[in-house]
């Protein structure tokens, strides 16, 4: 996705039409892997709105004897692209369980510009719910759960836009009764964050080979609520102030520098601890957005700062 990828920009593919609609550009499907390091299968969420799981067990791990965390997953893409099927997001997961090793939950939610935001977080709550609603009737639950997943250890996860899913679910689950699940943590990879005033690695981002400024305010534009702009509390929590924070879940808050969104997300980490969140953070590295999806050693690194929060907890 961009220039050390090798793989062209799928953001600068969408093509917008007048009536509001959009044509995504394609994107692989993952391939059958003849040797894979976890196994997978994927579960209906909310058939009337498209939406599913797509389950991780790591097969060295799979033992009844070692319980697993759970780490329900949301991918980026802009609220606009991508699911848990396409390649590279399931080699992701596929990896992240293997490492960790966790039983990854990656979960699909309704894109934009079909379903504009709050429509993800809605999911995203519905997907709590459903792996509630597996520990609190063991009779109907999902095998692997029931033998393999450790409810004491539950976390929510995302990546760019998934980050910013990420912590609205994280905000929905303060008001929710889990029981007899815990939500231990929330990991906030990259959060995808906007704002209409523009800060410095917005303004160095024209020509950004991932998230260029022009493809940064379109998904904006496709997926805020009709009539709303950049500094909509969806978009910039942090003008919003983030008084609903109160109270949530301890957070590990992830960024590179490079990554034109780098200055919201340290902002949002910063703004977050000040709500009285326990924060950790990770934001001293150096590369580019979504560079863990395309670079295995920053893979490792995240799995391992993941690996530390998940079982440190």
């Amino acid at each position: 996705m961009g220039s050390d990828s090798g793989i062209p920009n799928p953001f600068l593919q969408i093509v917008e039409h007048p009536d509001g609609t959009i044509t995504r550009p394609f994107v692989p499907q993952s391939p059958p892997n003849p040797n894979p390091p976890v196994l997978s299968k994927d579960l209906p969420l909310n058939p009337s709105r498209g939406t599913y799981l797509r389950l991780y067990l790591p097969i060295a791990a799979a033992s009844p004897d070692q319980k697993l965390p759970v780490l329900l997953f949301f991918h980026g893409g802009g609220f606009v692209l991508f699911s848990p099927s396409d390649a590279t997001y399931h080699a992701s997961c596929e990896a992240m369980a293997a490492s960790l090793p966790a039983l990854v939950i990656s979960a699909s939610y309704r894109l934009a510009p079909e379903t504009r935001l709050p429509g993800a977080y809605d999911d995203a709550a519905e997907a709590i719910l459903w792996v509630q609603s597996q520990a609190a009737n063991p009779a109907s639950a999902d095998p692997w759960l029931l033998t393999h997943g450790d409810f004491s250890k539950f976390f929510v996860m995302g990546s760019s836009s998934g980050g910013n899913i990420a912590y609205h679910a994280g905000l929905r689950a303060k008001s929710m009764d889990l029981c007899p699940i815990h939500l231990s943590g929330v990991i906030i990879n990259q959060p995808y964050f906007g704002g209409i005033e523009r800060t410095e690695s917005e303004e160095a981002s024209e020509e950004d080979p991932v998230v260029p400024l022009r493809s940064n305010d379109m998904l904006w534009r496709l997926t805020l609520p009709i009539g709303s702009d950049r500094d909509h509390e969806f978009a910039n929590p942090v003008k919003a102030g983030l008084d609903e924070a109160v109270g949530m879940v301890r957070c590990m808050v992830l960024g590179l520098k490079g990554d034109p969104l780098f200055d919201r997300q340290k902002l949002f980490a910063d703004a977050l601890e000040k709500k009285g969140v326990e924060v950790v953070k990770k934001l001293d590295g150096s590369g580019f957005h979504a560079m863990e999806l395309f670079v295995p050693p920053q893979a490792e690194a995240l799995f391992k700062d993941v690996r530390e929060f998940v079982y440190g907890a």
